[in-house]
């Protein structure tokens, strides 16, 4: 079974029993490279169905402050590539077996070199690629790449795509597709925008692919509303902001919790 295969089979599942997937992201090397571990392990113990693995980018464009602030630290605390893939060998050796999607900008991975990334990716553990800087129509090498190493290709779309670039988007992706519920930077809201609904059944005309929704959802109610609509719950800001807290693992634990039971709660379910 490939990246894609067990990626599939997480929707599949859930498919059956009902919810939608709680999907966390981390910063790795934050806090700490043993505490970033720490935080992973916590967060599939918690309930997550599939695991951003944040790797650390000098020039996060898509992120808002918490996670700018992060990944610089865990730059400074000496942070690569190759060391984001070591820890996932290392979690994976330590029986953490929910799916992980790699989540990069594209200058690291062009740095490092597309192909022999992917093959490391894979070689590491990872089941799929999220590049937030890179369209389809850019993926020439990376896309081919992935899919001779059996990683999921996630794209993202965001309320202002064209119906070209939903189209393009959904004749790519492979595993899921992530929606940017703003037209803005990452962060916790306390409120969910009112088109996200209208967002999300307009790209569902298009694919049946499952829809992941990110941006802004940091809370249990939020993950429930969600899931109401879409396949798939992100969250990565609030997380990373309880990572860092006095509270540190402690944080992570409590607020994980919560969110994977608003996101596997069956459709409709009171709150």
């Amino acid at each position: 079974m490939n990246g894609v295969d067990r990626i599939d089979q997480v929707f599949q599942d859930l498919k059956k029993r009902g919810g939608a997937a709680f999907m966390p992201y981390h910063a790795m090397g934050y806090p700490t490279r043993q505490e970033s571990l720490e935080v992973v392990a916590a967060l599939a113990k918690a309930g997550a169905d599939i695991i951003e693995f944040g790797i650390p980018h000098s020039d996060p464009l898509a992120d808002g402050p918490t996670i700018q602030t992060a990944t610089f630290s865990a730059l400074v605390g000496g942070t690569t590539v190759a060391d984001c893939l070591q820890m996932s060998r290392e979690l994976r050796d330590r029986g953490v077996e929910t799916p992980f999607c790699a989540m990069s900008y594209y200058n690291p991975i062009l740095a490092y070199g597309e192909e022999r990334f992917v093959e490391a990716a894979a070689d590491a553990g990872m089941d799929g690629l999220i590049v937030p800087d890179l369209p389809p129509g850019e993926s020439e090498l990376l896309e081919p790449a992935c899919r001779a190493a059996g990683l999921a290709t996630v794209y993202m779309l965001a309320p202002t795509s064209t119906e070209e670039r939903i189209k393009s988007v959904a004749r790519h992706a492979t595993g899921f597709i992530y929606l940017v519920s703003v037209t803005g930077i990452t962060g916790a809201r306390d409120e969910l925008p009112p088109g996200l609904p209208a967002f999300v059944e307009r790209v569902r005309r298009h694919t049946d692919l499952p829809l992941a929704v990110g941006f802004g959802i940091s809370t249990g109610k939020q993950a429930a509303r969600v899931a109401d609509i879409a396949q798939g719950v992100i969250v990565g800001s609030a997380l990373v902001k309880a990572a860092g807290s006095e509270e540190g693992l402690d944080a992570v634990r409590s607020l994980a919790e919560r969110l994977a039971t608003g996101s596997h709660r069956t459709q409709g379910e009171s709150d």
